[in-house]
């Protein structure tokens, strides 16, 4: 099964959209009618970690897209903090003209739906967080995502990418070759290549600490709220899930077996129902 013939059952379009002067990557499928969700991947991601969800999510106006600096997205030259993330997003509703939205992120993208909900709560109708980053600095795990990450860009070996993609999953299998070959093509793009260092900034100790969803953060989160974790996760033990799920009001807290950090592809089969069930309820 390839990524496009997972997503072709549902019309969809992949264009590019400015938001603030910054082209911006997006695959768009659904109802534009319907209450918009958008999808935020992780670091050094893009939207194709949402492919098999694309279709399960139709009934709502589904934006999938490269975060600032990722995927095909511009690259702006400097390096990104969460709030640049965020002011991206929000550039990027403002330019396709949604108003509200259900944020689904998973890892980077979780953090900076999290910070969204915080700054722009107007903005934000749910959030989902799949083992979602900005609540640990953890140097073992910062120096693994640098590491793995410089090493795949600065080598054409595809094994390497193989072995960063094989990094996020519980089983190998799960990193398909058609993930690995488009993660590797992204990341030997020349603007990739240059940029890199900007993207991985937030693993860099005094940046990362100053970024940090505190407890104080977390509570002043209202939107309902779906914690989702594996239990295999390689970048953050199920208690960092349970400190997470328990400093939101009112959250929920999901862990999934025989998963790592991208539950909603390695577990699709139970995460998109879960979702959908989730996000029907916070829409009303």
């Amino acid at each position: 099964m390839s990524i496009w013939t997972e997503i072709s059952p549902t019309p969809f379009r992949v264009e590019y959209v400015d938001a603030a002067g910054v082209p911006t990557r997006t695959l768009r499928a659904g109802d534009p009618a319907a209450q918009a969700v958008v999808f935020l991947h992780g670091t050094s991601g893009h939207l194709e970690a949402f492919a098999r969800n694309i279709t399960a999510h139709a009934a709502y106006d589904l934006h999938a897209i490269d975060m600032l600096g990722h995927g095909y997205t511009g690259k702006p030259d400097k390096p990104y903090e969460i709030a640049d993330y965020v002011a991206h997003l929000i550039d990027y509703l403002d330019a396709v003209g949604v108003d509200g939205v259900h944020i689904v992120g998973e890892s980077l993208g979780g953090w900076v739906g999290a910070r969204a909900a915080v700054e722009h709560p107007e903005r934000v109708r749910s959030l989902q967080l799949l083992c979602s980053g900005g609540t640990v600095a953890n140097p073992e795990v910062m120096d693994r995502i640098r590491t793995s990450t410089k090493k795949a860009v600065t080598s054409d070996d595809i094994e390497l990418t193989r072995k960063r993609m094989r990094l996020l999953m519980a089983d190998d299998a799960s990193a398909t070759e058609e993930l690995v070959e488009v993660r590797h093509a992204i990341y030997h793009t020349p603007e990739f290549v240059a940029g890199v260092d900007n993207l991985l900034s937030l693993q860099d100790m005094e940046r990362r600490l100053r970024n940090l969803l505190r407890p104080e953060d977390l509570a002043r989160i209202t939107q309902p709220t779906l914690v989702v974790w594996g239990r295999q996760n390689p970048f953050g033990d199920t208690p960092e899930a349970t400190a997470l799920h328990e400093g939101i009001p009112g959250s929920r807290l999901e862990l999934f077996e025989n998963c790592g950090h991208w539950p909603q592809h390695e577990q699709a089969e139970l995460y998109n129902p879960l979702s959908l069930e989730f996000i029907g309820k916070a829409a009303g």
